[in-house]
């Protein structure tokens, strides 16, 4: 299951990234619903200073990464049950180690990034009770939740997203990113002792250069390269080198429940080359698995049909 979490100043819009990801089916877990329940619980109003207060206390007594700590069992909670969960709030650097720690490469740090005069601009218009309306408000609680660690977490973020109007094209940025990110694809291949492990990780990395490889130590004399990939460098090859219509194929037949799988063929690769096997060669190829809620979906973007050799659609994620 993939973890995404926002980060950004007040008013960057979260909220309505958290909007876009309920659009699409993806469950959201928002840090400031943890924190307005702890001081719900402590019997108190839910203004911006006791919010901020609250907060402070609860990072004073149990660490900086207190919020995060106390969201991890909500978010392991859709394990099984979702592809993907949303978190929505992060203020420092503390709570995307503890994020990262829990759930290693599954977890992705999108930046919101939005200017000041704007971000005042829709804190004012939202009414929340925890929001301000004065510019020196905002800066206030711009320096608070930069003195909690917020611009080394904005710093760690992995990919960015600038909110400006029209609110359509932030709204289809984000969606992009959450389609994308919620696809888990899998990608391994053994590693032989007549071959050199970084053979086999050039091999993967031509074909998903983003690849997060470990090396599992497996019983016998063969071990395994694996890990998380995504499917951009995939989308690009197969247009390149024209075989859209092999690709399709080789899919729908691995397509099962949620599920794609298909090998390529791991020399081939080592050149920059795709070749789908359909047979077993001596050293093994690159497995590769895709899951995701709408298998069909994702063949028919890595793969549409053709006609003479032309796709008839191409489809945006």
């Amino acid at each position: 299951m993939k973890v995404i979490a926002f980060v950004g100043m007040p008013g960057a819009g979260k909220t309505e990234a958290s909007n876009v990801a309920r659009d699409l089916g993806i469950p959201v877990v928002i840090m400031g619903d943890v924190l307005r329940e702890e001081v719900k619980n402590r019997g108190l109003a839910p203004t911006d200073a006791n919010i901020g207060g609250t907060a402070n206390q609860l990072r004073k007594e149990e660490g900086m990464d207190a919020i995060a700590k106390r969201c991890i069992p909500k978010i392991e909670a859709y394990e099984g049950k979702a592809n993907a969960v949303v978190v929505d709030g992060i203020r420092g650097i503390a709570e995307v180690e503890t994020f990262k720690k829990a759930f290693d490469d599954n977890f992705t740090l999108v930046k919101i990034d939005a200017p000041f005069e704007l971000r005042l601009e829709r804190l004012s218009r939202r009414g929340r009770s925890d929001d301000m309306a004065s510019a020196e408000g905002l800066r206030q609680r711009d320096e608070r939740e930069l003195s909690w660690g917020m611009g080394k977490a904005i710093e760690a973020a992995d990919k960015e997203v600038t909110n400006l109007d029209p609110i359509e094209r932030f709204r289809d940025e984000i969606r992009s990113i959450l389609v994308k990110e919620g696809i888990e694809t899998t990608v391994s291949a053994l590693v032989f002792p007549t071959e050199p492990e970084e053979k086999v990780r050039h091999a993967i990395g031509n074909i998903f250069p983003d690849a997060k490889l470990h090396l599992i130590q497996q019983k016998g004399y063969v071990d395994r390269l694996e890990g998380k990939a995504g499917l951009d460098r995939l989308h690009e090859l197969l247009r390149e080198q024209k075989i859209l219509d092999t690709a399709r194929g080789a899919m729908y037949k691995g397509m099962k429940d949620d599920e794609i799988s298909f090998e390529l063929n791991k020399q081939a690769a080592y050149m920059g080359e795709l070749n789908f096997l359909d047979h077993d060669v001596a050293l093994g190829g690159i497995y590769v698995t895709i899951r995701y809620k709408d298998p069909m979906l994702i063949t028919d973007w890595l793969a549409p049909e053709t006609r003479e050799g032309k796709p008839l659609e191409e489809i945006e994620l």
